[in-house]
C-alpha cells in the first residue's frame, strides 16, 4: 500500500495563539505526518528480537503474609464436622450481622438521586468531607474539610499515608503482632519495616523502651493500631500519652490506624491519639468497614491533625496528589455518607459492641481453661489472640502446624499469629454466630486434651 503524508499546520502549540508553533526540529510552520501517525521521516528503532516481558520489582517484593502462610498450609477440614472459619475478619461472612437500615436507606437514596454517579475530586465531595470532619471533629482536635481526604477503604488511606511520609530508604515502626498490610505496603515501596513489641502479659501495650530503641534518623512514621487488630486490645489514656511523649521526643508523626475506633466494650474507653496530642501530628486512619459493618463498600478517610502547622501544606499537597493515581472512593457511597454517619442510630452501635463482647467472653472463658492454651481477654474491635504453650504440645513443630492439625481434625480454622509475626499463638475471630463460638471452642478443647503432654514426659512416653 502506498504511504501517504500530510502537511498539519500547528498554531498556537507551545506560544501565544496565531503565533507558530516550532516543530520538532525547531522550524516553523508545518510538521510532515504518515497516516498511521508517526513523524516522517521516520528515525529507525532498534526492536527486541522476541518476547521477554517479566513482572516489576514491585509487584515481586509485594508479599502479603498471611496469604504466604495460609496458601503454604494444607487445610483438609474433617468430613465428618461442618468447617468453622475463625479466622477471616470480615464480619459479614456468617450474616448474623447485617448493617442497620438506615445505612441501607442512605444507600438507595444516595442511588435514587443520580447525582452520583460520575467522577467526584480525587479527595472526595466537599460536603462528604464535611461530614467526616463534623463527625469526628472535638474540642481537643477539631476538624474541617480540608483535614480529611475520602479513601477506597482504610486500607488506601494507610497506603497514602506511608507513600506521603516515607521515601525508599526510610523505616517505619510497626506493632508486633499487627496488622500484615502494614509490611506489605511498606516494603513493596522499598521501605524498610521495624517491629516494635506489643505485650501480652499487659494486655498488649507496647513496651516503650523497645519501641525508642528502633528509631534512628531514617524513621519517617510511626504506626499505632488502638484497638488492635490482632489483640483485639485497647490502650488506656496514660499509655497513648506515653507513646505519644516518645514520639514528640524523636519527632516521628503517627500514622493512627483506627478503623476500629469506637468499636470498645463497656467499662473501656479509647480517645482518638489526635485528642491527647499536644505537638505530634497524627494522620488518622478510618473508615465504614468494622464500625458500619460493611468492609465491601471501600469507604475510608484520612484525618489530618496538625495543630502546629508540623506537616504544613506539602504534607496536604502530597496526599492530594497521590490520592489523584486513582481518581477516589466509591461516589455512591460518598454520597450517602453524610446520612449514614448522621441517621445511624446508637442502638446499632451497642447492639454490635454487646455481641463482640459476649462471644469474647464466651470464648476467653472456654479457652482458659483448656491446659496449654492461655487467651488473652480484649477490650474492643473482632479479634482474641489465644498463646499456645508449644512444651506441651511436642507433637507440632509451631502454630502453623498446630492451626493446620486443627483443620484437619475438628474443621475449625483459626489463623496462626505467625502471620502476625508473633508465634505461638492464633488469632480468633469473634464474629461469629454464638452457638457456632461455642462449638469451636468445644472441638478446639477436644483437639487439645488429645493432644497435650505434660512437661514431666520425656521421649520414651510420648512413643508409648
Amino acid at each position: 500500500m502506498e504511504s501517504k503524508s500530510y502537511l498539519v499546520q500547528m498554531n498556537g502549540v507551545g506560544g501565544k495563539a496565531g503565533v507558530p508553533a516550532r516543530s520538532l526540529n525547531g522550524k516553523q510552520g508545518v510538521h510532515h505526518v504518515s497516516v498511521n501517525g508517526s513523524l516522517y521521516p521516520a528515525k529507525a528503532k532498534s526492536r527486541r528480537l522476541r518476547w521477554d516481558v517479566k513482572a516489576s520489582d514491585m509487584a515481586n517484593s509485594t508479599l502479603n503474609p498471611i496469604r504466604a502462610i495460609v496458601d503454604g498450609m494444607k487445610l483438609t477440614p474433617n468430613k465428618d464436622k461442618a468447617m468453622i472459619a475463625l479466622s477471616i475478619g470480615d464480619p459479614t461472612v456468617f450474616g448474623n450481622l447485617p448493617t442497620d437500615e438506615a445505612v441501607l436507606q442512605a444507600m438507595r437514596d444516595a442511588v435514587d438521586s443520580h447525582k452520583f454517579n460520575g467522577y467526584a475530586p480525587s479527595v472526595g465531595y466537599l460536603r462528604s468531607r464535611q461530614a467526616v470532619a463534623n463527625f469526628y471533629s472535638c474540642p481537643e482536635a477539631s476538624l474541617e474539610a480540608e483535614d480529611v481526604i475520602l479513601t477506597s477503604g482504610c486500607s488506601q488511606a494507610i497506603e497514602l499515608v506511608i507513600g506521603v511520609l516515607c521515601n525508599p530508604g526510610d523505616n517505619i515502626l510497626v506493632p508486633c503482632p499487627g496488622f500484615s498490610l502494614y509490611k506489605t505496603l511498606a516494603v513493596s515501596m522499598g521501605i524498610k519495616v521495624k517491629l516494635y513489641n506489643l505485650l501480652p502479659e499487659k494486655s498488649w501495650e507496647v513496651d516503650l523502651q523497645h519501641m525508642e530503641s528502633l528509631i534512628d534518623e531514617r524513621t519517617s512514621c510511626l504506626i499505632v493500631t488502638n484497638p488492635s487488630n490482632p489483640c483485639g486490645s485497647v490502650f488506656s489514656r496514660d499509655h497513648v500519652q506515653k507513646i505519644l511523649k516518645v514520639a514528640s521526643k524523636h519527632c516521628v508523626p503517627i500514622l493512627a490506624d483506627e478503623i476500629y475506633s469506637d468499636m470498645v466494650f463497656p467499662g473501656c474507653s479509647c480517645p482518638s491519639i489526635a485528642s491527647l496530642s499536644s505537638d505530634v501530628p497524627i494522620l488518622s486512619c478510618g473508615g465504614l468497614a468494622k464500625r458500619w459493618l460493611v468492609p465491601g463498600w471501600r469507604m475510608g478517610w484520612i484525618l489530618i491533625h496538625d495543630r502546629n502547622d508540623v506537616l504544613g501544606s506539602e504534607i496536604r499537597q502530597g496526599l492530594v496528589k497521590l490520592s489523584q493515581r486513582i481518581l477516589g472512593a466509591c461516589t455512591i457511597v460518598q454520597g450517602a455518607l453524610e446520612n449514614i454517619l448522621n441517621n445511624t442510630p446508637q442502638s446499632f452501635y451497642s447492639k454490635t459492641i454487646s455481641f463482640l463482647k459476649s462471644n469474647s467472653e464466651i470464648c476467653f472463658g472456654e479457652l482458659s481453661t483448656v491446659p496449654g492454651l492461655n487467651p488473652v481477654m480484649p477490650s474492643g474491635a473482632m479479634y482474641l489472640m489465644v498463646g499456645i504453650d508449644m512444651d506441651h504440645f511436642p507433637g507440632f513443630k509451631n502454630d502453623v502446624d498446630f492451626t493446620e492439625q486443627l483443620v484437619t481434625e475438628q474443621s475449625v480454622f483459626c489463623l496462626p499469629a505467625s502471620a502476625f509475626e508473633y508465634p505461638n499463638f492464633f488469632r480468633i475471630v469473634v464474629t461469629v454466630p454464638e452457638e457456632m463460638m461455642v462449638e469451636a471452642c468445644a472441638r478446639i478443647r477436644e483437639f487439645c486434651q488429645r493432644h497435650y503432654r505434660p512437661r514431666s514426659c520425656d521421649s520414651s512416653d510420648l512413643e508409648q
